[in-house]
């Protein structure tokens, strides 16, 4: 019982210490980021004229571009957290040599879906046309989120293998990149029915179930049926519909651990991917809680970060002359 209570206890202050760390990664000193060869260029604007919510940082790693890039989503259930609190995740993906274009985007309930998925798009778009010049190698592109940065992370790649309706996915659509690997951290891939989680796990906790609620009624637009699920305010959902695809899906990596109230969003993600021909490669953390990875000092968190190098090392690898 006192385990159960300590791991309670390490969730709900997963918020708290990404809160401390957006201020950490407003103060840290860059030098600390230079010793380890990381050079950090802040605060880029991803639209012209945009606002603090539309910018990102660059990690660029030790050595000689181009560089195998990913771009990062952070998570925060769509309403709080930013890509100050999240530099860690920079951090560590520099560190394994890996340009990281890490991305606010605009949060609710001030601003509800599609607003972040927009902002995504216009990230990616902007990567697209002037990642090179930071020194991207636009060929060994990954993405990846934790979170409701996840299911940003999946809903962008549905917009890059399906020909859609709304305007910021086709703008994704058009800009052709597609990335060699997609990585959702314990992904929520479906906002609406939110009470499917106590439905499908019965000893959730009342605290859990209503934090779960708050991200679906503070994300969904206005007047939507939370009783109605589909499009790509809920990804997983999309995919389990079995769309037509204009391109190949890239591999995925889902790392999720198996204390985390999210877990069949996950597994449902798996199952939906592979039911398309992809691959999909389901990772657990026996005992581990949401954005375990987080806590980097951690062993498991450390045997995910070590599976998610490993993974990228595979699907970023370069390829010989003619190989598409």
């Amino acid at each position: 019982m006192a385990r159960g209570i300590r791991k309670r206890a390490e969730g709900l202050a997963m918020h708290g210490l990404l809160s401390g760390l957006s201020l950490a990664g407003r103060v840290l000193p860059e030098a600390d980021l230079a010793g380890q060869g990381i050079e950090l260029l802040r605060d880029v604007p991803y639209l012209a004229g945009a606002d603090a919510a539309r910018t990102l940082d660059v990690y660029r790693p030790q050595g000689r571009g181009p560089f195998p890039t990913v771009l990062y989503i952070h998570g925060g259930g769509f309403r709080i957290l930013s890509k100050d609190s999240h530099w860690i995740m920079g951090a560590m993906l520099a560190r394994a040599g890996y340009l990281v274009f890490n991305i606010n985007y605009r949060l609710a309930p001030q601003h509800r879906f599609p607003a972040a998925l927009e902002d995504v798009s216009a990230a990616y778009a902007f990567l697209a046309a002037r990642g090179a010049s930071f020194g991207a190698d636009l060929g060994r592109l990954a993405i990846a989120g934790e979170s409701a940065g996840a299911n940003l992370a999946t809903a962008l790649t549905v917009m890059l293998v399906q020909e859609r309706d709304e305007p910021f996915a086709q703008r994704a659509f058009e800009t052709g990149l597609l990335p060699r690997a997609v990585v959702p951290y314990c992904g929520v891939h479906q906002v609406t029915e939110p009470a499917r989680f106590r439905e499908r796990q019965p000893k959730i906790s009342q605290l859990v179930q209503d934090r779960i609620h708050v991200i679906s009624r503070d994300y969904a637009p206005h007047g939507h049926d939370l009783s109605a699920p589909g499009g790509l305010l809920d990804p997983v959902v999309e995919l389990e519909r079995g769309p037509t695809l204009a391109r190949p899906l890239p591999p995925f990596l889902i790392p999720v651990g198996t204390k985390d109230p999210l877990i069949e969003d996950s597994r449902r993600l798996e199952r939906a991917l592979t039911a398309l021909g992809g691959d999909a490669r389901l990772r657990y953390y026996p005992g581990e809680i949401h954005a375990f990875h987080a806590f980097v000092w951690r062993e498991k968190a450390r045997a995910c970060w070590d599976d998610t190098y490993s993974f990228l090392d595979e699907t970023l690898a370069p390829r010989a002359p003619g190989v598409a």
